[in-house]
């Protein structure tokens, strides 16, 4: 008999008897639940591994009286990735009804922490089994995420982490290493030095805050001669992102370079167009959306810095699926990669 036949016949009461535990306690540990010391925690996940227990999700939905709902609370505005997101939950809504999940989506307006919070209190566990959320680390969202996990739902984090909540999973890249590559990237263009100046969207945004860390590493271990002017915050939207910019640009004629980390890049491509110095400074920015790709093809904007909302928004529904079920307390996923695009690679 292979491996893999093996494994597939590994039972709850395998792994049971293994960690010398009852199936109860066993339940507990598989579905997050309290009541079970650290230690014997450990042996029952020991054992999991050692026995390659892996529950069967389609087993576990059949078993249910009814389907799996995941709501997608994804923040409206001018911010393109944010509209790429809800899209792409949009084109997996229907496949998905085919494997007995609902997914919902609920557009709040951006950095409004009081609305999310609301979305998130009204969720009742017996119609919503997770909730997926893209937010900034604020009091009122820790409390609510704090809250839906106590009724039962399970909580994930979409592009921007909440490390300090009872939030069971993130998904998304790593932002310290998406900064790193901007500045090593801009430490390249710029071998002479000169003037950066670096927008974020909210330095309320840990997403925001990682890149602005990792774009300093860089710049201090390696470009040294760069001086950075910043970080402003354009809330990501394209009219003060514009403003914001256009007077960047006129109270610093010897400004050498641009890093958007947040968006507004709608903004930020008009203001350069229109201060005539588009093509003369580098310019990095995020997300492969219709104003960047048009920055890209025009020469406003150098290098855009991606991380595929199609398959972040796959890999949430995977998590989720087995979050909702019990599969696991620690749920693994595919690494979202960092794509880089330049004019020359669009595609």
């Amino acid at each position: 008999m292979s491996d893999e036949a093996a494994r597939r016949r590994v039972t709850v009461h395998d792994v049971a008897r293994a960690a010398g535990v009852s199936l109860a306690t066993v339940d507990r540990v598989l579905n997050g639940r309290p009541g079970v010391r650290a230690a014997t925690t450990e042996r029952v996940e020991e054992a999991i591994k050692n026995l390659g227990f892996s529950r069967d999700l389609n087993a576990s939905l059949m078993a249910r009286s009814r389907d799996l709902k995941v709501v997608f609370f994804i923040p409206d505005g001018s911010n393109e990735f944010m509209d790429s997101l809800a899209e792409a939950v949009t084109r997996r809504a229907g496949p998905t009804l085919a494997d007995r999940m609902h997914l919902e989506t609920q557009r709040i307006r951006a950095l409004d922490t009081g609305a999310l919070a609301a979305g998130l209190d009204a969720l009742d566990p017996r119609t919503c089994d997770c909730a997926v959320i893209v937010t900034s680390e604020e009091p009122d969202i820790l409390a609510a995420v704090d809250s839906a996990t106590r009724r039962g739902i399970a909580v994930m984090t979409l592009v921007s982490d909440l490390p300090g909540s009872n939030r069971r999973h993130f998904i998304g890249v790593d932002n310290v290493a998406a900064g790193r590559t901007a500045a090593s990237l801009l430490g390249r263009f710029l071998p002479q030095g000169g003037q950066v100046a670096v927008i974020a969207g909210s330095l309320h945004l840990r997403d925001h805050l990682e890149r602005l860390e990792g774009f300093r590493q860089i710049l201090s271990a390696d470009f040294s001669d760069i001086e950075l002017l910043g970080p402003l915050e354009g809330h990501d939207e394209r009219g003060e992102t514009e403003a914001l910019v256009s007077k960047l640009l006129v109270e610093n004629p010897r400004l050498s370079g641009i890093y958007n980390l947040g968006a507004g890049n709608a903004g930020l491509v008009s203001a350069l167009k229109n201060s005539g110095r588009a093509g003369r400074l580098r310019v990095i920015a995020h997300e492969l959306t219709a104003p960047t790709r048009e920055g890209l093809r025009s020469g406003a904007i150098d290098v855009v810095l991606d991380q595929n909302p199609d398959g972040e928004i796959r890999e949430a529904i995977a998590a989720a699926r087995s979050l909702a079920l019990g599969a696991a307390r620690h749920v693994a996923t595919d690494p979202i990669e960092i794509g880089i695009f330049l004019r020359d690679n669009l595609r």
